[in-house]
């Protein structure tokens, strides 16, 4: 395994949070060098050494690869919107041969790089090309986060069936309960279970302590 492609069944699902518990799962239970990668970000606030997003920063906080920020996120955007109309308001047309070179920078100096996507599976990056086509390019194994809510049966279907159509290999998905309100949670996450062939990684429970979340890892069992 040379990376994860970390994807979600919408945005706001918790793929940063199940992105960061693989890396501490990796970084507890292995020797391998892990460099991650947050290809495209919307929502960045402006510091001194230019635009940052809060999940890219998060990312490399927990990995153990040293890496310039632009390698690790290599468009980044301050408007919280879709990242194609944000690139679109900044005449930027994204360019996944750039990214893919930053992922190739990363790739050189690290065993496994932890690459987390943007919103959902199909969201576009350019006129032409969209997040799967990127992940596609990278063919790295993919794992779905899913946010068990009303919805999530059809989100998790749909998702997970559109990635197999690509011919990637699916690693697994993980049931994030984002939301304690939502009804029959254990009941959506049995169903899918039943319905889907890739194998449940692990269920985060709803987290409100920062204590929690430093051990958010030890929800997870990864098959390596």
């Amino acid at each position: 395994m040379k990376g994860l492609f970390i994807t979600g069944t919408d945005t706001d699902v918790g793929k940063t949070l199940c992105a960061l518990a693989i890396i501490k799962k990796l970084n507890a239970t292995t020797q391998h060098r892990i460099a991650v990668m947050k290809p495209v970000a919307a929502g960045a606030k402006l510091t001194a050494q230019g635009l940052r997003n809060e999940d890219a920063l998060l990312l490399n906080a927990a990995s153990s690869i040293p890496a310039p920020y632009e390698f690790i996120n290599p468009y980044c955007f301050a408007p919280a919107i879709a990242p194609h109309i944000a690139a679109a308001q900044q005449n930027i047309t994204m360019s996944t041969a750039h990214i893919l070179n930053c992922y190739k920078r990363l790739a050189q100096q690290s065993d496994i790089v932890v690459v987390e996507g943007a919103g959902g599976w199909h969201v576009p990056l350019n006129a032409s090309e969209k997040m799967s086509d990127l992940a596609v390019l990278l063919a790295l194994p993919v794992v779905v986060v899913v946010s068990i809510k009303l919805g999530c049966l059809n989100h998790a279907l749909l998702t997970i069936e559109s990635i197999e159509k690509t011919g990637l290999p699916l690693f697994g998905w993980i049931a994030n309960l984002a939301n304690p309100d939502e009804a029959c949670q254990q009941e959506n996450i049995a169903d899918l279970k039943f319905r889907l062939t890739p194998p449940l990684l692990g269920v985060i429970p709803y987290l409100n302590k920062p204590s929690q979340f430093e051990q958010v890892d030890q929800y997870l069992r990864l098959p390596i």
